[in-house]
């Protein structure tokens, strides 16, 4: 399983999906161009010391992208979703992809998607923050695919 965002615009989502990356073990790519500069101390601030411990790769544009991804299905997170969450089979070779925070994804990455997939919110919310929508797509995908880390008392998911 891995994360996948398109041209984010904000630099604490990139750093909070660093920090995914980091704590459940999987690739984080980045179709540039951001919104930002990977410099930015609010992109540091927000991934904390985590970076170390994730695996991040910059692609230059959507077209380096597809010919340099991993294999696997490409799975769109996107609110014009074709299928529920709850509905969505993962695999473990899954592309999760989370468009710009400000457009979303352009009908050519649409068109690239394997499999659209919604998270179903109320009707009067639309839409949520991208780092969350990531952590609740990759904990499903992990979840259906026996994919989570093994839970020790080392570890907590809340600070104390």
């Amino acid at each position: 399983m891995r994360l996948a965002l398109f041209q984010p615009d904000i630099p604490q989502n990139v750093g909070a999906c660093i920090r995914l990356s980091a704590c459940f073990g999987v690739e984080l790519h980045v179709i540039e161009p951001t919104g930002f500069r990977f410099d930015d101390r609010a992109m540091k601030r927000a991934a904390l010391d985590y970076g170390p411990l994730g695996h991040m790769t910059r692609h230059a544009d959507w077209d380096a992208f597809t010919r340099d991804r991993p294999p696997g299905r490409l799975v769109l997170f996107t609110t014009k979703g074709a299928t529920s969450l709850p509905d969505f089979a993962f695999r473990p070779d899954d592309v999760l992809l989370f468009g710009k925070e400000s457009a979303g994804a352009p009908d050519y990455v649409h068109a690239a998607a394997d499999a659209r997939v919604v998270i179903p919110l109320r009707p009067e919310a639309r839409s949520l923050n991208l780092s969350v929508t990531a952590g609740i797509a990759l904990f499903e995908g992990l979840r259906q695919t026996g994919g989570l880390p093994v839970h020790s008392a080392v570890g907590s998911a809340a600070m104390t």
